[in-house]
Order: structure tokens, then sequence, then C-alpha cells
């Protein structure tokens, strides 16, 4: 995969954020993923690939939107070559975080070459996020306790010193229960697990692991973004039903126990990922709108050549053309 697509894939990220940070606080959730999946998808119909969406939305029932095997990219509507991709999206993660105004909600894309993006089914996986320092470190059949341990004593800090970030769910009642009783201090989240995960494998974030269950799609996203910063996720699929079982098979997985690291779920040589807040977030500021133009904060990733940037864009809209400054 050539990695002068990353800014045409930054673009595709940009224009998916701007949509529906038109909606925030509208407290209408599915005009708020509409207007993202929308705008992803009419701007990766310009990006140069062939590329197959491997993680995406409406996959149980291919809804309007970007679904599981969807063709997206040139090779739609014209003849020329171009290299083969597969695509994981998350057009607007954190939907309802954006519904509501609440931060952290971005819009997220990441690409590599054919077959190296794990086909996730869209249900739970355990998850378990850290960053560099820490990745040989934990485990995820060992105890809250001793992953916590663990990472404190690879950081060179006290557990007391260390945020955990757990999704408020009922699940996670006994998970929550014993980070505090480690005496490690807990950030509950309502929506947006891969924002944290990001954060978590990014040094001075502040957010120094990610545990709990939360889907699986997003954790091949996580996946990506761990490899472009040589953090980790452990994750494991959480089958509970007879249906859980058939989508794992139909996804082509037949070790239901197995603990994938970052490399089993995002095995390309070759990563782009790249993500723009669309609210205001603990990486990336939101979506900022000003008389003649559009602000945005993007984070874009690559593993070939390996670079981390960070891209501050204003959008200066003219009466037919748009013109833009990144810096």
């Amino acid at each position: 995969m050539n990695s002068d697509l990353s800014l045409d894939f930054l673009t595709v990220v940009e224009q998916a954020a701007i949509a529906c940070a038109h909606t925030m606080g509208q407290g209408d959730r599915h005009h708020s993923d509409l207007a993202a999946v929308e705008a992803m998808r009419r701007s990766m119909d310009a990006v140069p690939m062939n590329g197959t969406v491997v993680i995406g939305e409406g996959e149980r029932d291919e809804a309007p939107m970007l679904f599981i095997g969807e063709k997206v990219g040139k090779a739609q509507h014209d003849s020329g070559f171009y290299p083969e991709i597969d695509i994981a999206v998350d057009p607007l993660e954190g939907t309802n975080l954006c519904a509501t105004g609440s931060p952290n909600a971005i819009a997220v894309l990441a690409a590599a070459d054919q077959g190296g993006l794990l086909h996730a089914p869209d249900i739970y996986m355990e998850k378990l996020v850290v960053g560099p320092s820490c990745k040989e470190a934990v485990s995820l059949d060992a105890s809250a306790s001793e992953n916590l341990g663990a990472i404190a004593e690879c950081l060179g800090r006290r557990v007391e010193d260390l945020v955990v970030v757990v999704l408020d769910r009922s699940r996670h009642k006994k998970l929550i229960d014993d980070i505090r009783a480690a005496g490690a201090r807990i950030l509950l989240i309502t929506d947006g697990d891969l924002s944290a995960g990001i954060s978590a494998a990014v040094a001075g974030s502040g957010i120094h692991a990610v545990m709990g269950t939360g889907g699986a799609p997003e954790g091949v996203l996580a996946a990506a973004a761990a490899r472009c910063l040589n953090g980790e996720i452990l994750a494991r699929l959480v089958v509970r039903k007879p249906e859980d079982e058939e989508r794992c098979r139909a996804m082509g997985i037949s070790d239901l126990k197995r603990v994938y690291r970052a490399r089993d779920l995002a095995s390309s040589e070759s990563i782009i990922f790249a993500a723009t807040g669309v609210t205001e977030g603990t990486l990336m500021q939101g979506v900022r709108f000003f008389g003649d133009g559009i602000r945005t904060h993007s984070l874009i990733m690559q593993t070939q050549p390996h670079q981390v940037r960070f891209v501050d864009t204003i959008h200066v809209r003219g009466k037919s053309t748009e013109t833009l400054v990144r810096f």
C-alpha cells in the first residue's frame, strides 16, 4: 500500500467529522451517524484504490451504509489500476457523544494491504490496551490487581497514580470494584472505548490502560492504531450464545478462546490509521466552524514509513472551491 494515500485517508475522516459535527448536540444519534457515513462514502470514492470494507456498519442487515464487503475507491468508477486495500471504518465513533455534545467523538479509518485486518464479527470483545513500555508485562488472564501492579512497575509509578478507562456498564461492576480495591483511579466513560484505547498507547495522555469488554470491530481499529504507536492490545472474543458462535465461524474464526494481540488483529506490515476529532477530546480538538471556513484537528499514523502526525487543517471556503491549509 502506497504511503502517499495517507493524505487521501486524512481527507476522508476530515469530511466525515465535518458532516456529523453539524449535528452535534441535536440529540438525533441516527442523523449524526448517517451524516458521517454518507460523507465518508463520498470522500472514499475519490481515493485511488480498489478498496473493500472489512470492518464497517450495516453488517447484519446490509443497511445503506458502509457495510462489510462494500467496494469503495476510484476503481469502482474508472478502469485504472489501483491497489487492493482492506478498509476498517467507524464513521462516527461515539454516536451518542456527538448527539449530546459530549467529549471524544471521532471519525476513524484504518487501511491495510488485502488480508491485513481481521474480519471481526459484530460481537463483544474482552480488551486490555496499554502503551509501549507495558506491552510485555500484562496478560488478559491476570487479575486487574496483577496487571495494574505490572503497569505501575513498568512506568515507575505507584498503582495509585494510574488512570484506567472503563466503559460505564453494569457488566463491568466486578472489574470496577477490583480496580478500586487495587487503588488505581478510574475514568468511567459512557461511549468511545476506541478513542480511549488510542490515548492509552500515547505517552503523556494521562491514560495508562483501558480495561473491559466492548465491540470487536472497534478492537481491530484499536489494534491498527496500536501497531502505529508501538502499543499493545490483548483481546478475546466474548461468545455468549449460539448466534455469536455462528457469526464467528461465518467470519472464518474457529478458535473462539484465542487471545489476540495487535499484530494478530492488524497483521499487515503496511497500515495507515486516520482519525479526526468531532467533539473536543483528550487527543484531538473538535470541529470548529468560523465565518469563512472550518478548522479540524486530526491524527494520521502509518507503519511504513513509521510516522505519527497531528494535523491541524483550516478548510477555507470560497463561492465554489475549498482551500486547505494544513500545519
